[in-house]
């Protein structure tokens, strides 16, 4: 198979991999006339597996979603760049980086960035990305589009064939211009049909942490709260903790694991933060990791008690507009504040948790919102979505 990459335009260099035709799908399924692209960490016969670093990486075989995906009759385009190996919220990896779609210089999020640059330009209906701690939702947020992160474990969105970054927080999804082909998508999986779910009556919980958010992500949260509202929801502001001493620790560790053959060397060929993070992993004990998921135990009963009092919860997706390339920190209501902790500590909870996730614009420009269900409650989170979208008038 040619690897026709070069040859297509791709000022965001949001592209890994394109074959000279894409991997047809079967003919007459519900999926037919759809075309996909592939994040970079998922296994493709005959496709190559980089994972955007120069390093050398495992090899984790064929993805059983992608073989799904094709039976179903969705075409696969080719594979998309990511922050190096998952491990980052930016879009910088060993090939230069992506850039965002609309706005040069600009971030367009990661880990999965070239999978939302491809839906955000209509390269493709829906990409596939993965999801360890934002890897999704912030690329959506901040590229304008609607990404989707399952409940950890779901059948129908396996992570077999994924080059891991941390096996327990891992979540394979897709990404796309609209709730509606999320939907589509994942009915295709399940063989179950998604109905839209009235906003009214819906009990709803806001996470909104003043200091963590600029002014136009709160007022873009405070429009999307007033919409439901106005729906008949009731909307009651909630509280939550930082939970990266449980987050960090365990994947970094895990990932330490993942990498450890190239750790081997003292220079295996991943870009310096990557090789520090990854070095940091490795040193931590077995003591600090078992610590690290006990707090994860604890944040866990946490948010099973708050899905006592409500039915959904509302949170920013991102705490600021696009930031510029290679910008590491940011201005809050509570100071400068590193990118990555700023943007983590708002996506992570629900990776960390295995909670489903929505990703869904916002009426303000790049902004997105996390809609947050408990556990196993998919097929009735994309129906809240789709009405939600349909009542701010995005779809």
């Amino acid at each position: 198979m040619t690897d026709a990459t070069s040859a297509v335009p791709d000022p965001q260099r949001a592209w890994a991999f394109r074959p000279a035709s894409p991997l047809p799908g079967a003919p007459g399924g519900p999926l037919s006339g759809l075309t996909f692209s592939v994040k970079d960490l998922f296994g493709v016969t005959g496709w190559p597996l980089r994972a955007s670093t120069r390093a050398p990486v495992p090899d984790p075989g064929p993805s059983p979603l992608v073989t799904r995906l094709l039976a179903l009759g969705a075409s696969a385009v080719g594979k998309t760049h990511l922050h190096e190996i998952a491990l980052g919220i930016t879009g910088v990896n060993g090939f230069s980086g992506t850039d965002h779609p609309f706005l040069p210089g600009r971030v367009p999020g990661g880990s999965s960035s070239g999978a939302a640059v491809s839906v955000a330009l209509g390269q493709v209906d829906f990409a596939l990305g993965t999801d360890t701690g934002g890897s999704i939702r912030v690329p959506a947020a901040w590229c304008g589009v609607v990404g989707f992160k399952p409940t950890k474990g779901h059948p129908a969105w396996p992570t077999g064939g994924v080059l891991p970054l941390s096996v327990t927080c891992d979540h394979a999804g897709p990404l796309a211009r609209d709730v509606a082909t999320v939907t589509r998508v994942h009915e295709a999986l399940t063989g179950r049909a998604v109905s839209e779910v009235a906003l009214g009556g819906l009990r709803v919980g806001l996470w909104l942490p003043g200091g963590w958010v600029t002014e136009d992500v709160r007022v873009a949260l405070r429009d999307v709260a007033g919409t439901l509202t106005g729906a008949g929801a009731t909307v009651e502001d909630m509280d939550f903790p930082e939970v990266l001493d449980a987050y960090s620790p365990i994947v970094l560790s895990e990932a330490a694991h993942v990498h450890r053959d190239a750790l081997r060397h003292d220079d295996p060929g991943f870009l310096p933060f990557t090789l520090a993070s990854l070095r940091q992993g490795a040193a931590l004990t077995d003591t600090e990791v078992r610590a690290a998921q006990e707090r994860r135990a604890a944040y866990r009963a946490q948010l099973d008690d708050l899905f006592t009092r409500f039915d959904l919860i509302l949170a920013p997706a991102v705490p600021t507009p696009p930031p510029a390339q290679g910008q590491d920190e940011v201005l809050l209501p509570d100071g400068p504040t590193p990118l990555r902790r700023a943007v983590l500590r708002l996506t992570a909870p629900f990776s960390l948790l295995g909670a489903p996730v929505v990703a869904l614009p916002t009426r303000t420009a790049l902004i997105g919102a996390q809609l947050i269900a408990p556990h196993g409650q998919d097929d009735r989170l994309l129906g809240l979505a789709r009405t939600l979208e349909r009542t701010l008038g995005l779809a």
